[in-house]
């Protein structure tokens, strides 16, 4: 993710944190990654990316 984006897709934050993309939907559908549906994708603010970030990091 080499440009500065103001939405990401579900695949691109599956790649992002190397994790598969049925994950990043779990967190869609669990509501802890906040995302807006457009046609048939998920697109993820970048805030609400970072504001995940933080929740979850390690401390």
């Amino acid at each position: 993710m080499n440009k500065t984006k103001d939405f990401y897709t579900a695949k691109d934050l599956s790649d992002t944190l190397g994790v598969n993309i049925m994950t990043i939907y779990r967190y869609i559908g669990a509501k802890k990654l906040k995302a807006y549906k457009i046609g048939k994708e998920f697109r993820i603010g970048k805030s609400d990316f970072e504001a995940f970030l933080k929740k979850v990091s390690t401390k």
